[in-house]
């Protein structure tokens, strides 16, 4: 199957380590801002064609899928572009900075049929998938959920320290990992929801500091704190508060509440999140099913997120 990635930032090059470990799976296409980058990673990755206009993109032959890595603010849009043009399209986190552009993109994907996957990589980690089994077994049910979600981005910088052509968001991107997580791992829909945002950043505009809390139907909390303002370990850290146990999740490793380590290595092929993300995407579209992370299974993530910048 060939593939298009567009977005050759931090996140795309993960992405690309990813997917050299699937068979049957090649990127022939990449996209990027501005050329000469791009085509240095296209070097890396032996990846044959380098634009950087996604649309003459789509038009190569025999591509049939694409994976989004490109700012925030596009996603959807692009999302849309990638259906029309007839391509099945997993578009990473957020699917969209909007409720209304979050539900044009569901009615696309419904309207071509095509697969259309959102990157909510929380669900492909070992660990939450460890945790997930047990709460589906029903050995473990969620009480509370604690997450810390902290990075140090006074400056307009990206995941590798580099300068960003876009602003960030910490409720549209960063809270939407945690929020959809919640409800995932509950098996419910959040009820009752509070936010709080800190002071704005003089020249990014957004706030460096937010607070949220949430409730599902059978009175599981969420409380979840993020910062661009902290200047220590970084990162999501995910304190699992349940009625057998306690447990930390920290991207791919899982640990008790007394940080003994928990063996997450045989809960699927790969340890790496991203790598099982896009395996679950190229599997679906082969065996033309609905992928873990549809844009119908992670819709209600949004939903909640409009809720919470209603009060904001």
């Amino acid at each position: 199957m060939k593939a298009i990635l567009a977005g050759a930032g931090a996140f795309g090059v993960k992405h690309l380590d990813g997917i050299k470990n699937i068979d049957g799976v090649e990127v022939t296409c990449l996209v990027g801002r501005t050329l000469a980058p791009t085509q240095e990673i296209a070097a890396r990755y032996g990846i044959e064609h380098v634009y950087t206009d996604l649309a003459e993109a789509l038009e190569v032959p025999d591509v049939e899928a694409v994976i989004l890595c490109t700012p925030t603010q596009m996603h959807a849009a692009q999302a849309i572009q990638c259906m029309r043009a007839g391509k099945h399209v997993q578009v990473e986190i957020p699917l969209a900075d909007s409720w209304a552009d979050a539900q044009e993109v569901k009615r696309v994907h419904e309207e071509t049929g095509l697969v259309c996957m959102v990157g909510h990589t929380r669900r492909f980690n070992p660990s939450h998938q460890w945790m997930n089994q047990r709460f589906r077994s029903g050995e473990l049910r969620i009480q509370q959920m604690d997450v810390q979600t902290y990075f140090f981005r006074r400056r307009n910088i990206n995941a590798a320290g580099d300068p960003r052509s876009w602003t960030d968001h910490l409720l549209w991107h960063h809270a939407a990992h945690t929020v959809d997580l919640f409800q995932y791992q509950t098996g419910e829909k959040v009820i009752a929801v509070s936010g709080f945002e800190g002071p704005h950043h003089e020249e990014l505009g957004i706030a460096m500091d937010m607070s949220l809390q949430m409730k599902t139907e059978s009175g599981a909390i969420l409380t979840l704190s993020l910062s661009f303002n902290n200047d220590g370990p970084l990162g999501t850290f995910f304190r699992y508060i349940c009625d057998n146990g306690t447990y930390l999740a920290r991207y791919d490793d899982l640990f008790t509440g007394n940080e003994e380590s928990v063996d997450v290595s045989n809960v699927d092929v790969s340890m790496n999140g991203i790598e099982l993300q896009d395996r679950e995407f190229f599997h679906a579209i082969k065996e033309g099913r609905e992928p873990n992370s549809s844009v119908a299974a992670v819709l209600d993530c949004y939903r909640v997120l409009n809720d919470v910048e209603k009060q904001l």
